[in-house]
């Protein structure tokens, strides 16, 4: 027993050395045993942060929608230019070359032959051994209604595309907004989520230590436990939601490394009605829309705004006088239809090896020009068919037309409300944060000094973070309802930037 005491002893007293002297060992050799080259491990994403302008600038020049928008914006420029071509002058050349190896041959009756044939029909032999041919062809519309209307119908189209081009690239900022601003969110809630578990741990190793010394019961310890258990994977969740925000962003941007982007601004910091009071990425956020418009603009001037500057509306009034231009086109089917033409001939002939268009005693030319006039006079029930197919168009644009003008007048009234709404909850919420923070500073103060329980000082850590999460979640309501009402008023900023340097009108 001696022995064993002994042994017990030592090893109790080289324990802690043996483990100091083998811990250096250990790291030697695992660093000696790690691969090292090139290719091994690869390295992190270099980060890409922006600001607000710099991801709508991005998504303008790189977003596959807007590339898209402006490719359709190029096939109705070439239509413009295939109508113009219907009425230019039309010229067209044709030759030809023929060897002859045995002629044509026709017989002609004894009166046409001379004497000495004999025989009731004597063979006559058309054509030399080489032929050559070659015309050109002059076509010049002098009047041709369907032809001009087109031209016409075209430049509606090529408008109407401009339009489009401009609605999708206002539709695309505001789903940058929409999807930074939800990024944004994203982070807040997982910054708070992250505090408040820092918060939880704190609390729990003060409780365990006053638990040591008697002041806290077991209950406290473990009901702390269960929180920080029932916390941690909330956090879990809130940096998923980061990670698909991000994602959502990237693809907007058409960006590939959605890992490395990150973007500038907090809503938890950001003072909706002082902006001169924000730091300067909130102030970019901030000043981007057009905040008069959900502050300080009446309803009645918003919805003037709204009905001028509107791309769906422009859209559907631009598509009725498309179709106006469409059923004019086949109206003016009924009218006379008149052109000038001309051509210009040579022909030639030759026996033997082939001298290309020969001499004067075998090549001939002609000319003739005219003008000709064509008037449809029965074609059955066609043409009216199509001209009353045309003008249902032309009604169902009109009503198509009266109907998203009402539907944007309630669009714009119900954003107009929610974000009045977002911004007072704000201001609500705002003066609950500083509450909340001051409560949450004074239970905890009183629970160190043992005049208050853990619980009441739980109860104010989760007021504290419930207050920040509802103030920054008015805020992301208000700029997602602002960049709404930018949408529906046709506001949205930097798309006249992209136009104009794109050449549309």
């Amino acid at each position: 027993m001696k022995i064993e005491a002994k042994t017990l002893l030592i090893l109790l007293l080289l324990g802690p050395w043996a483990a100091l002297s083998a811990q250096p060992r250990a790291e030697s050799g695992s660093g000696a045993s790690a691969p090292e080259g090139p290719g091994v491990a690869e390295s992190a994403p270099e980060i890409v942060t922006f600001s607000m302008r710099e991801a709508i600038e991005t998504a303008l020049n790189q977003s596959l929608d807007i590339q898209d928008a402006f490719l359709t914006l190029e096939e109705a420029n070439e239509r413009v230019s295939e109508a113009w071509s219907n009425v230019m002058p039309r010229v067209d050349f044709s030759g030809s070359y023929t060897r002859n190896i045995a002629p044509a041959v026709s017989f002609l009756p004894k009166n046409f032959c001379p004497p000495e044939e004999p025989g009731e029909f004597c063979p006559v032999r058309f054509g030399a051994d080489n032929a050559w041919a070659t015309s050109v062809v002059l076509d010049q519309p002098i009047f041709e209604g369907g032809a001009f209307i087109g031209v016409g119908a075209a430049a509606r189209y090529k408008g109407l595309q401009e339009e489009v081009v401009r609605g999708r690239a206002q539709a695309l900022v505001t789903r940058v907004r929409l999807a930074y601003y939800g990024l944004l969110l994203a982070q807040e809630d997982s910054r708070l989520i992250t505090e408040s578990v820092d918060r939880v741990r704190q609390s729990l190793d003060e409780t365990r230590s006053l638990n040591r010394a008697g002041l806290a019961s077991d209950y406290d310890v473990l009901r702390l436990e269960v929180e920080l258990a029932n916390l941690e994977p909330n956090l879990r969740r809130a940096d998923n939601a980061v990670t698909q925000a991000r994602r959502q962003l990237a693809i907007e941007l058409n960006l590939e490394q959605m890992e490395s982007l990150r973007v500038t601004g907090s809503l938890a910091a950001m003072d909706l009605e002082r902006i001169e009071g924000n730091n300067e990425a909130n102030r970019e956020i901030l000043n981007l829309g057009r905040l008069d418009l959900a502050l300080t603009t009446g309803m009645d001037e918003v919805l003037e705004i709204a009905m001028e500057g509107r791309s769906d509306l422009k859209q559907m009034e631009l598509m009725e006088k498309l179709r106006t231009a469409e059923m004019r086109a086949e109206q003016v089917e009924f009218l006379p239809k008149i052109s000038f033409f001309g051509n210009y001939s040579i022909n030639a002939q030759q026996d033997g090896a082939p001298n290309f268009f020969g001499d004067e005693l075998t090549r001939a030319t002609s000319k003739w020009v005219g003008v000709s006039v064509s008037l449809p006079v029965f074609t059955g029930f066609s043409r009216k068919s199509r001209i009353d197919q045309k003008r249902a168009l032309l009604n169902q644009a009109r009503n198509q037309t009266a109907l998203t003008r009402l539907q944007a007048e309630g669009q714009v009234k119900s954003v107009r409300e929610l974000a009045e709404e977002a911004l007072d909850r704000a201001r609500g919420q705002q003066l609950a944060v500083e509450q909340a923070r001051r409560g949450f500073e004074i239970a905890r103060a009183q629970y160190r000094e043992g005049l208050s329980s853990e619980l009441e000082q739980r109860d104010a850590e989760v007021a504290l973070r419930q207050s920040e999460f509802n103030y920054a979640q008015a805020v992301y309501d208000f700029l997602v309802y602002q960049a709404q009402l930018d949408e529906a008023v046709g506001e949205v900023p930097m798309v006249g930037e992209l136009l104009d340097r794109r050449g549309v009108s």
